[in-house]
């Protein structure tokens, strides 16, 4: 079996309350435990502040009336990831991804070019400006926030666009230098409807 990661996987027995915890509420609600969870409860105190970020910005609300629904900020995840590389988000947040949007294509047409996705013009000014966060953030100006408000976005959406490009900038290469492996479960996810 390919292990799950190059560095030491601890023990759920051996980890702190809290984050044992965490990881046992995600194996009950999603019926196994994400890799993530196990790789980075090797440091359980960057384990508690990453998953303290993830959460703040990816479990907001939003959509229709404003802000970045929760399909679109994996959007984001799985575009930038694939910038970047990271075979383990883009299999992971691709999987939410499909789920979120209810669209067995989307996640890999965003992965591969997200210029050939079947996504709206709104959401692929929110994805060209994500990428230039993720791969060249030095040339971000005013008239890429121009360009986001006229698609709708304000200057708060473009933060939340700018955070989740920036967060899984890291989280990517931390992934790809753990050798951090995709479960197995996440590459049927959502690409049927449920009971088949």
């Amino acid at each position: 079996m390919t292990p799950i990661s190059r560095f030491p996987v601890p023990d759920l027995a051996t980890l702190p309350d809290d984050v044992r915890g965490r990881i046992l509420a995600v194996q009950e609600k999603s019926g196994f435990v994400p890799n993530v969870f196990l790789v980075l409860a090797h440091r359980p105190d960057e384990f508690r502040a990453f998953f303290a970020y993830h959460d703040a910005l990816m479990e907001k609300e939003g959509g229709k009336d404003g802000g970045l629904s929760k399909a679109e900020r994996e959007m984001i995840v799985v575009a930038t990831s694939g910038a970047n590389g990271c075979q383990y988000c883009v299999v992971a947040h691709g999987a939410i991804l499909r789920i979120r949007a209810k669209d067995p294509r989307v996640a890999d047409q965003v992965a591969i070019n997200y210029r050939k996705a079947d996504i709206t013009p709104r959401q692929m000014a929110m994805l060209d400006f994500a990428l230039q966060v993720a791969l060249v953030s030095h040339t971000v100006g005013e008239a890429d926030f121009a360009a986001l408000r006229v698609h709708g976005f304000s200057d708060e959406d473009a933060w939340d666009i700018a955070a989740i490009a920036a967060f899984f900038a890291m989280s990517n290469r931390l992934a790809n230098t753990t050798g951090m492996r995709p479960n197995d479960e996440f590459y049927l996810l959502g690409r049927l409807p449920k009971g088949k």
